[in-house]
């Protein structure tokens, strides 16, 4: 069992930068691969990001490559989204995910492959 926290959301301007962070606990930290999804209201819940364990392999949705960053610290058993540029359709609760590894370094742009879940962070950007 893990369980996720997410911090680091806010009210940004349009091109700002925010840093979400998610914060897991148990000791096994380093054995899951990470997601970061959002939710616009009224939209299906959407992949943003994804890291496997060691932060070697990353992946990110068409609509964030290049501005958003995905990495991790297991040491301090934290993910973290770095959001730079933002645009108003940023605009979501994000959640972050987590689900272990048998084997490999490797990770999952599906949510239904993820088996924990964070509660969320609202992200709100405007024109």
């Amino acid at each position: 069992q893990v369980q996720l926290v997410e911090s680091g959301g806010g009210l940004v301007q349009a091109g700002a930068s925010l840093r979400l962070s998610c914060a897991a606990s148990g000791r096994t930290f380093s054995s899951y691969a990470m997601g970061w999804f959002r939710q616009a209201p009224g939209k299906e819940r959407e992949f943003v990001a994804a890291i496997g364990w060691s932060g070697g392999s990353t992946d990110y949705a068409d609509s964030v490559k290049g501005r958003f960053t995905v990495s991790r610290d297991n040491a301090k058993a934290t993910v973290y989204l770095q959001m730079n540029s933002l645009k108003p359709e940023d605009t979501a609760v994000y959640y972050c995910a987590a689900v272990r590894l048998r084997g490999g370094n490797y990770y999952y742009t599906s949510s239904d492959k993820y088996d924990f879940w964070g509660q969320g962070t609202q992200v709100t950007v405007s024109s």
